[in-house]
């Protein structure tokens, strides 16, 4: 299988013109853009998606719906439909539709797990409200996702103290105050 190709970022986020397989790219640390997804049902529940056993890094942590990379020479919204597309769909021929993503903002992080792999990437976050689906009605790629489940906040909050998700406390801060305003 070969690696997906993704464009090589700047360390302030700007396209530097080089396209590289994704391996290549945390084995040599440089910059890219992913995206993170929060989808969020009209309890104000977030889906929590537990990463396979088999992912080489978080491995079995429960994790914020939707991540991944933005694909060479696609932009944020359409890498995000497609993550969700490819990661956790909805049965019943519901379609999510790029107008229903609300961005939230940009961050940016740098990540160590290995000598031969660190991340530096930019998130675009986006927060994707639906009605009518609970995780009974969804399915999901096993080679990427183990189980999925809507939480509330406190929940996420218990979760956190318990190392059970991937570190992401730009997101869960945003989430949280983004959801007590409804």
């Amino acid at each position: 299988m070969s690696s997906e190709l993704i464009d090589v970022l700047n360390e302030n986020g700007v396209l530097t013109g080089e396209v590289l397989p994704r391996d290549e790219i945390h084995k040599k640390g440089l910059w890219h853009r992913a995206i993170l997804v929060a989808i969020v049902n009209e309890k104000n529940e977030i889906l929590m998606q537990q990463r396979s056993a088999n992912k080489e890094k978080n491995a079995g942590m429960w994790d914020i719906s939707v991540a991944g990379h933005i694909s060479a020479g696609q932009d944020s919204l359409s890498a995000a439909a497609r993550e969700i597309n490819e990661e956790v769909s909805v049965l019943l021929g519901y379609r999510t539709e790029i107008k229903d993503f609300r961005y939230m903002y940009c961050f940016r992080k740098e990540q160590k797990f290995r000598d031969d792999f660190i991340e530096r990437q930019f998130y675009d976050f986006f927060i994707l409200r639906t009605s009518g689906v609970d995780d009974k009605t969804l399915y999901f790629q096993k080679e990427e996702v183990q189980a999925v489940k809507f939480v509330d906040l406190q929940t996420i909050q218990k979760m956190i103290e318990n190392n059970e998700l991937v570190e992401r406390p730009e997101i869960y801060q945003v989430l949280t105050n983004f959801l007590f305003r409804f």
